[in-house]
Order: C-alpha cells, then structure tokens, then sequence
C-alpha cells in the first residue's frame, strides 16, 4: 500500500499516531517508536503495510519513496504548508475519493521542475472543480450582483468578489477568469502568484 503523510501526532514516548492518504482512504494508525525514524516525516510518500489491531491498524514494513527536491527546503516547506491544507479538508474522513490522492501524487511528481505555487494553485482549482465549488459566474460573494469591472477580487475558495466590497488584493477580471476556466497559471506574473497563493492559504 502506498500512501502521503498527512498528519503527525506523538504520543506517549516516542509513539505516533500517523495519517496517511492512499488512493481509497484516509488511514489512521499507530506507529511504535515512529519518532526515532525519519522516514515518518509530515508530506513523506510511503510504502507500508498495516496490522491490524483492536485499537487503530498498526504501521510497519515502511519504506520511504523519495523525490529529488525533498532536498529543497523551501520546496519541502511549502509542501508541507500544501499537506496541511489537504488533511484539514479530508480530515474525519475514512473513505475518499481517489482524485485527492491523484492530485497529490501529480504534485508530487512535478514539483523537481515546476514552481510550487503555481502546481499548487492549480491543483486547488482542480479540487474546488471536482467538488462542484469553483466559481463559473462573475458574481459577487459579497453583495449578489454580477461584477462588471475589470478588476475583481478573491476570498477563500476563489470565491469572486467586487474589491470595492471586500478591499482584498485586486487581479485583471480576464486572467482570473482564464485560471479558472483552464486550471493553468501560465499568464499570470509572480505578484499575483503570491497574492493568489496567500489566498490558497486561508483553506480550501
């Protein structure tokens, strides 16, 4: 079984608790000593195996399976920062949807040769998308009327606001309309990737 850790919790001792997303579940188990081993690290990509247990399945037969840019720290970081945004959806789940795990894995496998940001923005959009959620009328979040401007702002699920409403960061009508109709960033510059990306950090 292979599977992204999503959530790191010690407990007595060295003991974890250790949450890992496969492509069906979001598995819950107990690892003894987990903290003496580095291959129990928050965003790993894992091969294990599970014994089952009257409490919660145990973790054992681990194998790290590693990419090139965990050697990257700021990579490492704001995939770390990505992965906490993962379990805080998923989290209280059991069975999920193999999409989460496939947007992750396709992040994951990307990330030695694309900008983080914008892999991420763009698998954000790919989940809101899948969920039913992303925005497909220029509406505005805040006050229900269509937004005609040229200029327009977001909130948290790249919900569309006027900025005279909301007073948050302002981006080009037209390239926010492309981002989300073609899940890609390429048009948009550095500035507004790290606006958007500050967006991406509020949740999905």
């Amino acid at each position: 079984m292979q599977g992204y850790i999503l959530k790191i919790q010690k407990i007595k001792d060295e003991d974890l608790i250790v949450e890992i997303l496969t492509s069906k579940k979001l598995v819950k188990s107990y690892r003894f000593y987990g903290a003496r081993h580095s291959k129990i690290t928050l965003g790993y990509k894992l091969d294990f195996e599970l014994i089952l247990s009257n409490f919660i399945p145990r973790l054992t037969n681990t194998m790290h399976l590693g990419f090139k840019w965990l050697f990257d720290r700021e990579k490492l970081f704001l995939w770390q920062q990505f992965i906490r945004l993962f379990h805080n959806h998923l989290k209280g789940l059991e069975d999920v949807d193999e999409i989460y795990y496939r947007i992750l894995d396709d992040c994951a496998k990307k990330l030695d040769k694309q900008s983080p940001k914008r892999l991420f923005i763009e698998a954000y959009t790919q989940i809101l998308y899948f969920e039913g959620r992303l925005s497909d009328r220029f509406i505005c979040f805040a006050c229900d009327e269509f937004i005609e401007d040229e200029e327009i702002t977001l909130i948290r699920g790249f919900l569309l606001a006027h900025q005279s409403c909301l007073k948050r960061a302002k981006f080009k009508k037209n390239k926010i309309k492309e981002l989300l109709e073609t899940k890609q960033t390429i048009n948009l510059n550095d500035d507004e990737i790290d606006q958007i990306y500050q967006i991406l950090l509020d949740g999905f």
